[in-house]
């Protein structure tokens, strides 16, 4: 065992399976006490089961560490504040949140339902929320600690999964959020953006150019959740880990600005937006439009 995380207690949401799973080991192997969360659903959010989160304290523990299982449901605002009780009630104390628990509901946008929009919405961003909220308010009495958000680079958007790139753009807002929010009390947060071989990346109808596996992210959150991040000022980023790959994402900044004066009309805005403020390109257009062209050509679409 190592001892980079030797001392801290962290909590995992969807910990039962996958890259939660693999950072909950990845924890407990260097030196933290680990609350281990999963609802045991599956993919689309159905029959949930406590015997996912028991089986990782199982793993955990037959290796010499420390772990608890909690199989609350996170979109609920009881399900996170039991993960923070249990973890204080256990080992005293709370350093750590990661949220990774997640479903899909994968649907065109004109075919969504309201309850495939607030399943999705409610385990992903309000799970995130109810820990977030009920772990901050621990760590700012302690003054200090560590919030992780996970989301995706679809927070970019999707052509079919329009509630699971809304909750993944929200999420990175909640992120930052808190880092702005909580940084006075030494409290920091950041987000993960994944690609890894996992139940639901095996969903995906294209090649990814780029992808690892689950223990490639736990090696970064491990690192996120250390003194050596929050000593170097890491707060308010987004990373993304796909395999050897390890990229940080740029902030949201105005590109180009034009100013009218008496104010903007509509015929004023159509002679100089085009020109002076112009558009952002949308990489997203091309790499689709590229993809559909591969499948019209019956070859699997690959993803850049």
């Amino acid at each position: 065992m190592g001892n980079f995380l030797a001392g801290k207690v962290v909590a995992v949401t969807g910990a039962g399976r996958g890259i939660g799973r693999a950072v909950a080991i990845a924890a407990a192997a260097e030196g933290a006490r680990v609350v281990v969360n999963d609802y045991g659903v599956s993919v689309d959010g159905s029959s949930p089961t406590s015997e996912v989160a028991e089986a990782v304290v199982k793993e955990i523990v037959a290796t010499g560490g420390e772990a608890v299982a909690v199989a609350d449901d996170v979109s609920t605002m009881a399900g996170g504040q039991r993960i923070v009780d249990v973890a204080l009630s256990s080992y005293g104390r709370l350093d750590g949140v990661v949220c990774v628990a997640g479903i899909l509901r994968e649907r065109m946008l004109f075919n969504m339902t309201e309850e495939e929009w607030d399943s999705v919405v409610a385990t992903h961003l309000k799970g995130t929320f109810t820990l977030f909220r009920a772990a901050s308010a621990v760590m700012r009495k302690q003054r200090g600690g560590t919030l992780i958000g996970f989301t995706s680079g679809n927070h970019q958007g999707s052509v079919s999964q329009a509630n699971y790139s809304a909750a993944k753009g929200g999420i990175i807002s909640l992120v930052r959020s808190a880092a702005l929010g909580l940084h006075k009390y030494g409290v920091t947060a950041n987000a993960v953006a994944p690609v890894a071989r996992t139940r639901m990346s095996a969903g995906v109808p294209m090649e990814l150019a780029e992808i690892g596996e689950p223990e490639d992210v736990a090696a970064l959150v491990v690192y996120l959740l250390s003194d050596r991040a929050r000593e170097g000022g890491v707060t308010g980023q987004v990373y993304t880990i796909a395999g050897a790959k390890l990229a940080v994402w740029a902030q949201p900044r105005e590109l180009r600005a034009a100013y009218a004066v008496g104010g903007w009309t509509p015929e004023a805005i159509a002679e100089f937006l085009p020109g002076a403020v112009g558009v952002d390109a949308m990489p997203m257009l091309a790499q689709v439009a590229a993809m559909e062209e591969a499948a019209r050509g019956g070859a699997r679409p690959n993803a850049q």
